[in-house]
């Protein structure tokens, strides 16, 4: 791509706004004026998911084009964390916490981003540096009503719910980290986007400069729910191949468009051209392959597309089951899940009932690697089971 469609694919690819407009941004990218931009994360867990693949390869690309980038990790404001998509308060995190959830953060990052011209910073180097009356400065220049507006916090309050002032100053934290970077452009999540907006609004104030805000969306679980790792719907960057694969070949049919766009450097304009042959397709599976392909290729190497293929074509299409399996004999062309929850506790595969009702509800049960949805299970032949990574169980009509 020229670097015309480089900032098009920039400013569009699954952004839903960009404050103060794409037109003026698109102006400024296009002016040659070398910008700071900036991308935070706080180290609330140990894993990245493939929806943050999108941002970070925004981030690439603006360094690819000459431009200061800055991989920022919240490690002050981690210490509160956010509650911007929450609808309670975060648990505190301890300073070892947050220091062995970074560990591997740059690690699975590097998979995306090449950190020989980005720069990596700690937001707590400026932070608790920050005096009482400087936090006093920075917080006159908002209202109460602006932070206790916002809908999350808002409903906490109608109904009663304890809302910690910490949580009501982490905007004005984040705001500071774009202050202090002197930034031009900062990425994010909508949920993110009251946040930014402070950070835009101390660098019109104190900075003298308009800055720029690009809201990305979100990626969907493979279930079509939020990522989430209790549901167990989520591609982590850190996953093995043929996980990936097999976690790709489960998503669900209207999401292979949203997988392309999120979880691939695809251009846009190859992304319509495989939707229209979706649109024509009564099959999605080859189409699935090929995104499966792509995203080891970019997250791996081209051999492991290979290898995580050919296991998933043994394991599933061919019901090569690898690990520790076993048969049953079924016996007629449908099983309900109490059946099968009694076959797998009979067997020694989950300790209880409850247990494997906890594994179905997490999404970690699948049936030919499709995630287990529904109360009926249906025998053609036979089906794989499996339960978390490594247990399987083949039932044969």
């Amino acid at each position: 791509m020229n670097d015309k469609d480089k900032i098009k694919d920039l400013i569009e690819r699954c952004v839903e706004n960009v404050i103060p407009s794409k037109k003026e941004l698109g102006e400024l990218l296009l002016s040659g004026k070398k910008l700071n931009i900036y991308f935070g994360i706080d180290p609330t867990g140990i894993k990245i998911h493939l929806g943050h693949a999108m941002p970070l390869r925004k981030l690439q690309l603006l360094s690819d084009l000459g431009h200061k980038v800055t991989f920022l990790i919240g490690d002050f404001t981690a210490t509160i964390g956010d509650t911007s998509d929450k609808e309670g308060e975060r648990p505190v995190l301890t300073r070892e916490e947050i220091e062995k959830n970074f560990a591997t953060y740059k690690k699975q990052a590097e998979k995306v981003l090449d950190f020989t011209n980005i720069e990596v910073k700690f937001n707590s180097e400026w932070l608790k540096k920050l005096t009482f009356g400087e936090v006093l400065f920075l917080a006159g220049h908002f209202s109460v009503n602006d932070f206790v507006s916002r809908e999350l916090i808002r409903k906490r309050l109608d109904e009663g719910k304890r809302v910690s002032l910490p949580e009501v100053l982490y905007p004005l934290m984040q705001g500071y980290d774009s202050y202090h970077l002197n930034t031009d452009i900062q990425l994010g999540g909508t949920d993110q986007t009251f946040n930014m907006q402070a950070g835009r609004k101390l660098n019109k104030v104190l900075g003298k400069k308009e800055s720029f805000i690009i809201a990305n969306g979100f990626l969907l679980g493979t279930d079509g729910r939020k990522m989430s790792k209790t549901w167990g719907n989520a591609i982590w960057l850190d996953d093995k191949p043929e996980e990936i694969y097999g976690k790709v070949m489960s998503i669900k049919d209207e999401l292979i468009i949203e997988y392309f766009k999120f979880g691939t450097s695809v251009s846009l304009g190859e992304i319509d051209e495989i939707k229209k042959k979706l649109e024509k397709s009564d099959n999605p599976m080859e189409i699935k392959k090929r995104l499966a392909e792509k995203i080891i290729e970019e997250l791996y190497s081209e051999k492991e597309v290979v290898m995580a293929g050919e296991h998933f074509e043994k394991t599933i299409q061919q019901k090569q089951v690898v690990g520790d399996v076993m048969t049953v004999v079924v016996g007629k062309k449908e099983l309900s899940v109490d059946e099968l929850m009694e076959i797998v506790v009979d067997k020694g595969l989950v300790e209880s009932k409850s247990q494997f009702r906890r594994l179905i509800e997490q999404g970690a049960v699948y049936v030919d690697e499709k995630r287990l949805d529904g109360d009926v299970i249906q025998l053609t032949k036979e089906v794989v089971v499996r339960i978390g990574r490594r247990r399987y169980l083949k039932l044969v009509k």
